[in-house]
């Protein structure tokens, strides 16, 4: 089968959701399929980038930041994108089209529908759903609403990546049904290392500083436990770093943060192999890949009760689950599993197994797979 694959974030740009469709354009591609992948350029990558059965096609989008994008890039994208799809998808000839987010990558490949005919599966993330952080993207939201109901209405196929994010779909939109099939993780390259210290209790957060990850709930309740022996590595940057930074040193707890910034590859791995507990207060997630790459790295997970973290973290044996917006809550869980380090221990290895039974790339590309081929069938 000849899959293409559009998203404007693609490694090692973008967050989440351009490593979700990285780990999954290799995975088909291991499991014999051809797959294409159309995304934006950025600095000095490649513009055309070729392995035995996988090849990905950078556009110029005027992309400024490597972690995100705004409004702006993202429409210029979709423009970029439909001028190249109508070279690419010609000389490719794909069976069948993956759109990760219903914008801006659903309009690329309704326009291929239409010109080309070929169908195509929205995968949706979280911000292409009315609903989700809407402190965030309220207005964009009631912008794009009339083009996502197009988007969805002729896709072959609509994928949510959680329960949660199935539900807040379907408020939006009922009349079509929506698929579940989680992320994965790579379970090869995020490892539990046999050697690992479990005490004193170094924490780990991994994504974006904004204000929908919750940082600002977690170093309060940091705060209350200054008592005992800890520190935070925060890697990943956004618009709050400055003001945690002067919170932390407001708190008295500044020398034991230490910001980052932005890790990949070799560098993010061995920021999980040093940690022993990994934490994510966010207020919204759709899956978070964070939190399984923590799990397949053998730590334990303390995050909020939300959708996506409720289908990960089993309370009690692989980590802990608070109530969103809840900072006393997260300083009670702390006091709990900060000086237990052989309580961390077991989480942290119940946490490896159940990443590696449950949620490895290939079983998660096996899915996609399956559906992609119901899909050709009907073509």
């Amino acid at each position: 089968m000849r899959i293409l694959i559009i998203n404007s974030e693609y490694p090692p740009i973008g967050g989440g959701a351009g490593n979700a469709s990285a780990n999954l354009a290799r995975e088909l591609s291991e499991l014999g399929q051809e797959v294409c992948v159309l995304t934006s350029a950025y600095g000095d990558l490649p513009r055309v980038e070729q392995t035995t059965r996988l090849k990905v096609f950078r556009i110029p989008a005027l992309r400024r930041r490597a972690d995100r994008s705004g409004a702006l890039e993202q429409g210029l994208f979709v423009l970029a994108a439909c001028a190249a799809s109508l070279r690419i998808v010609p000389q490719f000839k794909p069976d069948v089209t993956i759109a990760f987010f219903g914008v801006p990558a659903g309009p690329v490949a309704l326009l291929a529908r239409w010109l080309f005919k070929v169908p195509y599966v929205v995968s949706l993330r979280g911000g292409d759903v009315p609903g989700f952080r809407p402190y965030d993207f309220g207005t964009y939201h009631k912008l794009v609403s009339p083009l996502l109901r197009v988007i969805w209405k002729h896709a072959a196929a609509i994928v949510a990546n959680s329960n949660g994010l199935q539900e807040l779909a379907l408020k939006f939109e009922n009349r079509y049904p929506i698929e579940i099939i989680p992320n994965g993780v790579d379970v090869r390259r995020f490892t539990a290392p046999s050697d690992r210290s479990w005490d004193p209790a170094r924490l780990l957060f991994v994504g974006r500083v904004v204000h929908q990850k919750g940082l600002d709930l977690l170093l309060p309740a940091l705060a209350t436990r200054r008592d005992l022996s800890w520190e935070l590595t925060i890697i990943g940057d956004g618009s709050q770093r400055g003001p945690l930074q002067q919170m932390a040193a407001e708190l008295g707890i500044a020398e034991r943060i230490h910001f980052a910034g932005w890790q990949r590859g070799e560098n993010l791995e061995n920021q999980y192999r040093k940690a022993n507990l990994f934490v994510l207060p966010s207020r919204h997630e759709g899956m978070p890949n964070v939190v399984l790459e923590a799990m397949a790295s053998g730590l334990p997970v303390l995050a909020t009760r939300i959708a996506g973290n409720e289908e990960l973290v089993l309370p009690g044996e692989t980590g802990e689950l608070v109530p969103a917006e809840d900072s006393p809550a997260i300083a009670a869980a702390l006091g709990r599993l900060l000086p237990e380090a052989g309580l961390r221990q077991r989480m942290g290895l119940a946490g490896r197994q159940r990443a590696v039974e449950h949620f490895a790339w290939t079983s998660t590309a096996r899915r996609y797979l399956e559906l992609l081929g119901t899909i050709k069938g009907k073509a």
